[in-house]
């Protein structure tokens, strides 16, 4: 689940994608993911509705987030 603006900022930093790229594929305003990833190590505050679509964005595009202990991410594995 993404939690943090740090990881929603790795997230992006592992696939390539620019914050206007992943602010279009979930829909938002690109101001939305700035905010987000402002949150830096905290919890992302903000309307859950838009974090899950930017969470929902970035799994389409080959992220999982894990939340083992602590926030992180990596790619999916390929089938």
């Amino acid at each position: 689940m993404l939690t943090t603006g740090n990881q929603l900022k790795a997230a992006r930093a592992l696939i390539g994608m620019e914050q206007k790229e992943a602010a279009d594929a979930a829909g938002v305003h690109v101001n939305t993911i700035r905010s987000m990833e402002a949150a830096g190590a905290s919890t992302i505050a903000g309307r859950a509705q838009n974090v899950q679509s930017v969470q929902r964005a970035l799994e389409a595009a080959g992220i999982e987030f894990l939340n083992h202990g602590s926030p992180g991410v990596r790619l999916k594995a390929k089938p």
